[in-house]
């Protein structure tokens, strides 16, 4: 079974977003979020993204269903909306696992990413499977209405991957800095 990571933007106040969209703008953090989701090491594999609906529906239009990944989105009712061919949409997180745990998914997929938003992200955190956190920690305080998680001492700084830089990036007069957090 393979592991769960989760990757996130959050603030100082654990915002993660308002109104279905991100509270800043950091066109250098959406493209390290695109990176990372997109790596593999077997060219002939592809990584999967689990999100809610709300997370999902968050994407603009035109960016939806997010390139070079299987999109997973999950929702209490399927039929509620319309999704792309190639979407997978499942009813729950165990579904949804049990999906990419088989044939052929299970050959195909090299990394499975939580993509958001809070409940998915509680889920994965407090599962099993859970292993690494990859949390962008803005700095600053933002109106939110959408939070992450707390990251409980279950979770423990490491180490940055060698691709992670490590300082502190700056984009429009917004700090932020690349964090990884390991499941004990």
């Amino acid at each position: 079974m393979k592991k769960l990571s989760l990757i996130a933007a959050v603030c100082q106040n654990g915002g993660i977003g308002i109104k279905g969209d991100l509270p800043w703008h950091l066109k250098a953090e959406l493209k390290y979020f695109s990176r990372m989701t997109k790596k593999v090491n077997d060219s002939a594999k592809r990584n999967a993204i689990i999100m809610g609906r709300k997370t999902y529906f968050g994407v603009p239009e035109a960016k939806r269903p997010l390139s070079e990944r299987l999109n997973i989105v999950l929702t209490r009712d399927p039929t509620a909306n319309v999704y792309p061919a190639g979407v997978m949409v499942c009813t729950s997180m165990q579904e949804a696992l049990d999906r990419l745990d088989q044939s052929p998914l299970v050959d195909e997929i090299e990394t499975i990413w939580i993509v958001g938003g809070n409940a998915v992200y509680k889920e994965a955190m407090e599962s099993d499977r859970c292993h690494r956190l990859y949390i962008t920690d803005v700095k600053g305080t933002f109106n939110c209405d959408a939070f992450f998680p707390e990251i409980t001492s279950d979770f423990k700084l490491v180490k940055n991957d060698a691709d992670v830089p490590e300082e502190i990036q700056e984009e429009n007069g917004i700090q932020y800095q690349y964090k990884i957090y390991e499941k004990c």
